[in-house]
């Protein structure tokens, strides 16, 4: 496992893990940031942390999980030291089209809505739906009970229709 060559000195071991996993965990970190370049160093940031506490991973666990688990920890910490928060802007339902200016925009409401939700909603949401995460791996990265996970993505789906709803401002 690329895991322990890492612990044994093998940087090209880690390298690998970063091919594998950057990808998701820039979704994650742009998810929870919504920002493409704060996405970008948290990612970074993520991955650094997770080189300089290797001897702390449990290898009876899911990798994954315990590096997920660093990077959503990451893009917190990263919003708190920020403190800014984003207007929703009322524009209707995304609307799924092949033209790349309302594919834009429909993605714009979509990352507004999700920054709308609390934190502990946000990050099951884009646990579940953009890093495809089972709800066991989900409880296992935030350490709390599967029946929770259920719980809060049940919530966090029906503020999200709330606020993709037409006619919804952050007014109502």
């Amino acid at each position: 496992m690329c895991v322990s060559r890492c612990l044994r000195g093998d940087t090209a071991a880690f390298e690998a893990l970063v091919l594998r996993y950057q990808r998701v965990l820039y979704t994650v970190a742009y998810r929870l940031t919504a920002d493409h370049e704060d996405a970008r160093d948290v990612t970074q940031n993520a991955f650094m942390r997770a080189f300089e506490h290797l001897e702390t991973y449990d290898p009876t666990r899911k990798f994954f999980s315990w590096l997920y688990r660093i990077a959503v920890n990451e893009s917190l910490n990263f919003r708190r030291g920020r403190r800014v928060h984003q207007p929703i802007e009322a524009a209707g339902p995304p609307v799924v089209t092949d033209d790349p200016v309302e594919r834009i925009a429909a993605e714009e409401r979509i990352q507004a809505a999700l920054m709308a939700l609390g934190a502990g909603y946000r990050e099951v949401i884009v646990m579940r739906y953009f890093a495809d995460l089972s709800y066991e791996e989900i409880g296992q990265a935030l350490g709390i009970p599967e029946k929770t996970v259920k719980s809060r993505l049940f919530t966090a789906r029906q503020q999200l229709s709330h606020v993709l709803a037409p006619g919804w401002s952050p007014q109502s």
